[in-house]
């Protein structure tokens, strides 16, 4: 059998039997190496080369700053904003919804940890309001993905540090098409809520909308140190990571006095667990890599890809059903660093900035956080929801395509990524 082929065969199939995907890729990639007479030696070496990376520390720091914002009050105030500026809207348990993720989103970092924390209170509450479970379960995983897309992204992190992109130029790339993603999925729960009547609620009033963004600032802060932080050249992205937590411990611990001091071990012990799972298939992932770069499997699927069609934009097309077709099964931490070759290659083939390149792979991986079998924050919510995946998916597939739609929009309109990024600090380029 041909190496390439049972290498990925392998890995599938092992995936298929749910084997953890940090072994499925160092299982079959042994086996290779077995069949290929090549120096097992290159298993250890390839590994560690992968984890010898510090951006990849920003990691571990924001998954940490996660559980900081859920286990005090910090959630519950960004809701309280989001409430007092959306939820007078058509629809506004859903409006509150998408908007909260938004702003969590740039903060952790991490769809997973969004999906939990405001799905545990936003779920039951939509559903207690008159939604339709399934819808409400939906919106949930669906919104919480921005956290993939809107920077601090731990994905645009992974992305930038073994393809070579600048991390700060993904960061704000990354903006523009989350909050416009974001936008969309207020369009249809306005749409939705009109369809089942549900009427608007009265406005609060400005007053109640300045205390709820005082008493959130502080947290609001948090994506202004980071992002602006970068961006200015100040902070790498580990050391932003680490200053967003020195600032959330500070008012956790000392303004807001909500968590003590002593439970703080038990938080940083989760994450650095938590982190574990995705650096030991960021490890895999560097043996796989390389065999599937010595392989010469990117410069077949570029042919194969390239042959099809040599218009740049059929070419992107490609590449997107492609990467929506491997984010079924792969996380997308998984899918950048084993198909990072090929994506890039399939990039620079169509012409397309790197920057760009990266938030696209990035939009559309997420998209497979929300479908099965893979679909983390889907089976998440659905649980939180106790509502069956099957109609969950259903409800989630109109988000889907308004989220493939955008990705396809930054085809015809790259701006849409790269205006910011250029207009703010083009010395990133």
């Amino acid at each position: 059998m041909n190496p390439l082929v049972l290498l990925l065969v392998g890995f599938f199939v092992l995936i298929a039997l749910r084997v953890n995907i940090g072994f499925a890729l160092i299982l079959s990639s042994v086996v290779v190496m077995l069949v290929e007479d090549l120096p097992l030696a290159s298993v250890a070496n390839q590994m560690y080369s992968n984890i010898d990376s510090f951006p990849l520390l920003a990691v571990p720091f924001f998954m940490f700053l996660g559980r900081i914002l859920n286990a005090g009050s910090i959630t519950n105030r960004l809701l309280k904003v989001a409430d007092s500026a959306v939820g007078h809207v058509r629809g506004g348990l859903g409006h509150v919804n998408v908007f909260v993720s938004m702003v969590f989103a740039s903060l952790s970092g991490s769809a997973a940890a969004d999906t939990a924390s405001v799905g545990s209170i936003l779920i039951p509450a939509m559903k207690k309001a008159g939604y339709e479970p399934a819808f409400a379960v939906a919106l949930t995983a669906a919104s919480s993905t921005l956290g993939v897309i809107i920077p601090p992204s731990i994905i645009l992190i992974i992305y930038g540090a073994f393809g070579n992109v600048s991390i700060g130029a993904l960061f704000l790339g990354g903006v523009v098409p989350g909050v416009t993603i974001g936008l969309f999925m207020m369009a249809y729960t306005y749409f939705v809520a009109y369809r089942q009547g549900f009427h608007p609620t009265a406005f609060s009033g400005f007053r109640s909308l300045a205390r709820a963004i005082l008493s959130g600032a502080p947290a609001l802060l948090i994506p202004v140190l980071v992002l602006g932080g970068v961006i200015a050249g100040i902070f790498t992205p580990t050391e932003a990571a680490i200053s967003a937590v020195i600032w959330a411990l500070i008012l956790t611990l000392a303004v807001y006095r909500d968590v003590p001091l002593r439970e703080m071990p038990h938080h940083l012990a989760e994450a650095a667990v938590d982190f574990s799972v995705p650096l030991f298939t960021v490890a895999g992932a560097g043996i796989f890599g390389w065999l599937i770069a010595y392989l010469g499997a990117a410069e077949i699927v570029v042919n194969f890809i390239t042959g099809q069609t040599a218009n740049p934009f059929g070419i992107m097309l490609l590449l997107i059903g492609f990467l929506l077709l491997i984010g079924t099964v792969l996380n997308p931490i998984s899918a950048v660093l084993i198909f990072l070759p090929i994506i890039q290659s399939l990039g620079e083939v169509s012409g397309v900035h790197p920057v760009h390149l990266g938030v696209l792979t990035t939009i559309v991986l997420s998209v497979g956080l929300i479908t099965p079998p893979y679909g983390i924050c889907l089976l998440i919510a659905a649980q939180i929801g106790n509502v069956s995946v099957g109609k969950a998916m259903l409800a989630v597939l109109p988000i889907v395509g308004l989220t493939v739609l955008v990705a396809i929009g930054s085809l015809w309109l790259p701006e849409l990524v790269l205006a910011l990024p250029k207009t703010v600090a083009p010395n990133l380029f």
